[in-house]
């Protein structure tokens, strides 16, 4: 393969699975889109485009490859939102990114929603600029078709796609490239891709609303997204970055983390591709089934899931080809890997070897599921951890102490032969409270305790009981008792089958008292997702299956609590900072740097633990050792510097996004306090954790050899005598 010497970098090998088809109605959308462009006023004369532009980029050839079964009309239209979010994005960077113009362009974003009304007799404003006008005709012509609950889906992604542009534009003006958690987190906003996966449903069919935001269906969409952004990055690289001054882009961010090469940069980002979507497949033929045969949907419910994934496949092949014929694009010399049972076929697949096909198809996908469990490891190597907050200790803490054994007792947590005494005293709980919450009287410092010491209790028990007697429909029976725990409004509560049932239910009345049924709501949905993550960790344990990078970093925030310390925290600052601002993509952004630093924190003094006493695979270490090939020393120093910038990105967004954040909501005095009481208590948090981690015996060599097998205890939960039906989930769970 001969690499023309303007390329930045030769393309890689790409991994395909799924032929590329083409629309018959091509020629059609073609046409249709040439004209509906110009009535918009997207061509001559907009300044961004030219008739030659838009028949270079042929996005009629782009929607005819990544919606192949379609008909002519539903054709057409797709063709035309492409065109309308290619423009917009061209006429973004022109207007607004070229001149660093933040508040023109925060301006010219705002008043786009308004021409997306769930009511389509609504007043809207009269179209300014050819982005609104477009915006508005498609809208009219595509909701009437799909029901309330994806028009506010579809209306949301939208708004993602565009506002996340101003978080590339502040990240220009700031010559910053983001860290590689932030990138894909970001990346599946501003890339437009869970949008695209609204259209997927429009031209094929529209999922239930039950399962719609489910974890299988949310998967399938995050790896369709990451794997059209990945690859849209490898071919794309030349234009961004060279010619446009873009940071944006996955070579770019793994050139700069790693300080690698730009082809070495292009064949991890490749990497990252291929496992997404290999775990697109692995969710697909696993929990897809699984999920709907749980939730009862017929089978033409089960029929349209099942043409969802399937479009969402024929966008991931249609979308690789377009990319290989596109005038837009980098793309000579790009290969890719047909699927062995159909053969390699078509243009991005003539350079098929039975070697490559191999590697393609087997040596990453399998090396998943072959490590060795109780492999020797330790002692744990703890590196330089980077912590810019101080520590500071409750002055109550001897006390917390004292009163937690006998709650501990009075549950039976130190009865079922997972944890004694001696365990209790090792973890020291209350040390990780006192850190949390410095200034909180003794009545709050016990109640974090006591969530602590049942999270981390459950932690140990889910793997330790069911994942022992591999006996995953009792670890969903005893899920789903769990939520049964925490009635919002007044709901009987079924007996208390154990001693996880019998603490949650003794935290959840000292908790929720003042709490309104909203605030339940949302906290029992905290702790849901955390008790589902055990599960989903014991369904990888049962296949022996080492997570891919991604997931594992999405669902470890789950499996730590981390919901659930956060829901705690916001409920500590009253109702003084709008839920919105919470809700707002700083801010999230900020939780998730928190939490994934505090995560990432405890695979690293976990590892000797988890990797040579319990035979465990999910840890962050692990997860790089097994995705790169490299060992232990290696892997720490990866998850190291990627938990410095986590650390990192959240002091910037302390200091540079927040008051911007603030003026753009108009934040008064009492708010921005609060807001900062918040951040406070989250530094805090971190501060306390590293603390925690450095202090107890729970990780140390010494205590590990003497007492890291336990007892597994005789009784598992009794299974729900009625159905419950499932919440959503997440104090920060030590694993």
């Amino acid at each position: 393969m001969t690499q023309q010497s303007s390329q930045p970098f030769q393309l890689p090998r790409f991994y395909m699975p799924y032929k590329a088809r083409i629309n018959p109605h091509l020629e059609e959308a073609r046409a249709h889109s040439s004209v509906w462009a110009r009535e918009m006023g997207m061509l001559e004369g907009s300044g961004v485009w030219e008739q030659s532009d838009l028949d270079a980029h042929d996005y009629g050839l782009l929607c005819a490859y990544t919606h192949p079964d379609c008909d002519g009309p539903a054709l057409s239209l797709v063709t035309d939102w492409y065109v309308w979010v290619f423009f917009f994005d061209d006429h973004f960077l022109d207007m607004y990114k070229r001149t660093n113009d933040r508040e023109a362009g925060k301006a010219h974003l705002d008043r786009l929603p308004l021409f997306m009304p769930m009511d389509l007799d609504a007043e809207v404003p009269e179209p300014e600029n050819p982005v609104e006008a477009g915006l508005i005709d498609l809208w009219r012509r595509t909701v009437p078709a799909m029901s309330l609950d994806w028009r506010r889906r579809f209306a949301e992604s939208t708004e993602h796609l565009l506002n996340e542009s101003m978080w590339e534009l502040s990240n220009i003006n700031e010559g910053r490239v983001a860290n590689p958690v932030e990138y894909i987190e970001m990346r599946r906003k501003v890339g437009g891709a869970p949008w695209s996966a609204g259209l997927v449903e429009y031209a094929t069919a529209e999922v239930p609303a039950a399962v719609a935001t489910s974890r299988p269906l949310r998967v399938l969409m995050e790896t369709f997204s990451d794997g059209v952004h990945l690859r849209n990055d490898l071919f794309s690289y030349e234009r961004e970055v060279r010619d446009e001054g873009e940071l944006s882009n996955g070579v770019l961010v793994l050139e700069k983390f790693f300080g690698c090469t730009t082809q070495e940069a292009a064949e991890t980002v490749n990497d990252v591709l291929t496992s997404r979507l290999h775990q697109f497949e692995h969710t697909a033929l696993t929990e897809v089934p699984a999920l709907c045969l749980e939730k009862g949907l017929t089978p033409d419910e089960a029929a349209a899931v099942a043409a969802y994934a399937r479009g969402l496949q024929d966008w991931q092949s249609g979308g690789h080809e377009w990319h290989m014929r596109s005038s837009r694009y980098m793309n000579k010399g790009a290969t890719a890997q047909a699927s062995p049972l159909d053969g390699p076929t078509g243009l991005g697949v003539g350079g098929a070897d039975v070697a490559g096909l191999l590697k393609d198809l087997g040596a990453q996908r399998l090396r998943a599921y072959t490590h060795v469990p109780y492999q020797k490891v330790g002692p744990a190597r703890i590196p330089d951890i980077h912590m810019p907050f101080q520590l500071r200790l409750n002055p109550d803490l001897e006390g917390a102490r004292a009163r937690l054994l006998p709650w501990a007792r009075e549950t039976g947590i130190l009865a079922e032969g997972v944890w004694d005494e001696d365990k209790l005293a090792a973890y020291d709980l209350p040390l990780c409270s006192a850190g949390l919450d410095p200034d909180g009287t003794p009545e709050a410092l016990d109640l974090s305790a006591r969530w602590l010491t049942w999270g981390t209790y459950g932690d140990d028990y889910y793997p330790l009981v069911f994942g022992h007697r591999r006996d995953l429909a009792a670890a969903k029976a005893c899920t789903r008792r769990l939520s049964a725990c925490m009635p919002v409004d007044g709901e009987e509560i079924p007996p208390p089958a154990n001693a996880m049932e019998r603490a949650l239910a003794d935290l959840w009345r000292r908790t929720t008292a003042r709490m309104t049924p909203e605030q339940r709501r949302t906290l029992r949905a905290a702790v849901d997702v955390m008790t589902e993550s055990w599960v989903w960790e014991l369904n990888n344990q049962l296949q022996n299956r080492v997570p891919d990078p991604v997931d594992y970093l999405e669902m470890r925030r789950a499996t730590f609590g981390s919901d659930l310390t956060l829901s705690l925290c916001r409920m500590g600052h009253g109702p003084d900072v709008p839920p919105e601002v919470y809700r707002s993509g700083p801010v999230r952004a900020l939780e998730n740097a928190a939490v994934d630093y505090a995560c990432l924190l405890n695979d690293v003094f976990s590892y000797q633990k988890e990797i040579e006493y319990e035979g465990e695979i999910h840890n962050g270490i692990l997860v790089v050792q097994n995705f790169f090939g490299i060992d232990y020393p290696s892997a720490l120093a990866v998850v190291n510097d990627l938990m410095t910038q986590r650390m990192e990105q959240f002091e910037h967004i302390t200091s540079h996004e927040l008051p911007v954040l603030y003026d753009d909501f108009r934040l008064g005095r009492t708010a921005r306090d609060g807001m900062e009481a918040y951040l406070e208590s989250l530094r805090d948090w971190l501060a306390g954790i590293l603390n925690w981690h450095r202090e107890v015996d729970r990780y140390r060599a010494d205590y590990l050899a003497g007492r890291a097998h336990g007892f597994l205890p005789d009784t598992v939960p009794a299974p729900p005598v009625t159905p419950v039906a499932p919440g959503w989930l997440g104090a920060a769970v030590a694993s």
